[in-house]
């Protein structure tokens, strides 16, 4: 079980829904995917957070807006990191959730595998 996470300047491309529209993706990561999933795991469900609803089975969308309310979250699941590589988890989902909120029309793709 992992998390990975895409970055995309638009609505995301998916190739096999025979979509005309072009490729959106900025930027990828796989290198904390485990640990990203066991951080979000620890989270409390149904509260008033957006970290909570992302599920690492599938795929989450997380417009600019919805990155901003979760960024506000960020110090209190770094608060729940048991190990470096939950925090460079963590950390590296802080960057993703700061450049979808400074790219207007983006989205953060929270890839359940």
């Amino acid at each position: 079980m992992g998390i990975d996470l895409q970055l995309h300047d638009g609505r995301p491309h998916w190739p096999g829904r025979r979509s005309k529209r072009k490729p959106t993706l900025i930027r990828q990561t796989f290198e904390h995917g485990e640990a990203l999933a066991e951080l979000i795991s620890k989270l409390p469900v149904n509260t008033s957070g957006k970290l909570w609803t992302v599920d690492p089975y599938n795929d989450t969308t997380f417009n600019e807006q919805v990155a901003e309310a979760a960024l506000r979250e960020i110090p209190d699941l770094l608060d729940l990191c048991t190990d470096d590589a939950q925090v460079e988890a963590g950390l590296q989902l802080a960057a993703y959730l700061k450049d979808c909120v400074r790219t207007p029309g983006s989205y953060l793709i929270f890839v359940g595998d």
